[in-house]
């Protein structure tokens, strides 16, 4: 089990997920990023609002989430 922050996968707020895979933190970062929008956090929209210009770019898209793969595979397990 491994445990990051919003902000460090690229969000607004320091909310802990824990994940075995880095798929299962995406997904619980990506239902805490839409409880946000649902609630309209103003931090939680403008990272939202990022985020939907970078997935326009597949290139970058990519490399964002390569790193951000990497770092969750350099974490210790808690």
């Amino acid at each position: 089990m491994k445990t990051m922050t919003c902000k460090q996968l690229g969000g607004a707020c320091d909310k802990v997920f824990k994940a075995e895979t880095f798929d299962e933190m995406a997904e619980l970062s990506r239902a805490h990023g839409m409880q946000m929008f649902q609630e309209g956090d103003a931090a939680h929209m403008k990272v939202i609002q990022e985020m939907m210009v970078l997935m326009n770019n597949p290139e970058a898209m990519k490399k964002w989430l390569d790193t951000k793969k990497l770092e969750f595979s350099a974490l210790k397990d808690d």
